[in-house]
């Protein structure tokens, strides 16, 4: 299912977080509650649009773009933390006062929204997560037998060869919108061209790339220690809905151990869904949170 989406789309607004232009959209309604849609990775907040549509006329949706993605301002550096993105988070919500604010997040987004959550339990009233627990407790496994000095070297590999990854240029929206289609074979052709023609910026010379900074598919070479991360679920109080896609390389959290660690959250598993659950099953998903959002 495809919903049509309305011929008057949000409005662009911009915040600053440590020294950043950051974008988001806003869709309106400001008197009604505050509800956050936080994008995944080499993605961008025009993703959230047919779940905006559906639920604005109820929520005050906001949806921003992630540093180094869509249009806001790409790191300085090349350097992109999750105590970064959690920090444009809590700006988001304490500048524009919207705590308690609902999230509903996918993957990159949903980890950093679950982080923020276990951090400021009180901002946040409800809170949806598409996969967005991170990698799963095998891979972790697998991680912890390098050395630091292995993950330090990895890490510096990785961004050589970064640097010298220049962005791809399409030679027209079509062909970038093959690729789209190429990476999420359950997008409608309407859902593939709307986040294409909403994720690429054209070039000087005609042709067309994706807007995310190369630097993004980068991953620090440490982070919280999974102990760290379980101790933050633990501390969530607001209803938490964890969605999992059965078709997607993600693990199922109820299976794996980690819904355990949670004080108040149930998963909602999708069947003919990948890790785009929002786009691969719209409607049931709109039924799902919308009952969950409003309860």
């Amino acid at each position: 299912m495809t919903l049509a989406l309305p011929a008057s789309g949000p409005t662009s607004r911009t915040f600053f977080s440590q020294r950043l232009r950051l974008h988001y959209v806003d869709w309106g309604n400001a008197g009604a509650p505050p509800l956050i849609l936080l994008h995944g990775g080499q993605d961008h907040c025009r993703n959230w649009d047919w779940v905006a549509a559906a639920l604005r006329k109820d929520w005050h949706v906001i949806a921003p773009d992630l540093r180094g993605h869509g249009d806001s301002a790409w790191s300085t550096d090349g350097n992109y933390t999750m105590a970064g993105y959690i920090g444009d988070l809590a700006q988001l919500i304490h500048q524009q006062r919207l705590a308690p604010v609902s999230i509903v997040a996918h993957s990159l987004g949903g980890n950093i929204a679950l982080r923020y959550t276990g951090i400021y339990p009180d901002s946040v009233r409800r809170l949806v997560a598409i996969e967005g627990l991170g990698p799963s407790p095998r891979i972790l496994a697998e991680r912890a037998d390098k050395t630091m000095a292995q993950r330090m070297a990895d890490w510096i590999a990785a961004r050589r060869a970064l640097a010298g990854r220049l962005p791809r240029r399409y030679a027209s929206i079509e062909e970038a919108l093959a690729r789209m289609q190429e990476q999420n074979k359950h997008l409608s052709p309407e859902q593939a061209r709307h986040l294409t023609q909403h994720g690429v910026n054209q070039n000087e010379d005609g042709t067309y790339s994706w807007k995310f900074d190369n630097y993004v598919r980068g991953w620090p070479p440490y982070d919280m220690t999974q102990a760290e991360l379980e101790t933050l679920w633990a501390a969530i109080t607001s209803p938490t809905l964890l969605v999992y896609g059965k078709e997607s390389w993600a693990s199922n959290p109820a299976e794996d151990g980690r819904l355990a660690h949670f004080r108040n959250a149930r998963v909602a598993s999708f069947e003919r869904a990948g890790h785009w659950v929002h786009h691969d099953r719209l409607e049931g998903f709109l039924t799902e949170i919308g009952g969950f959002l409003g309860a």
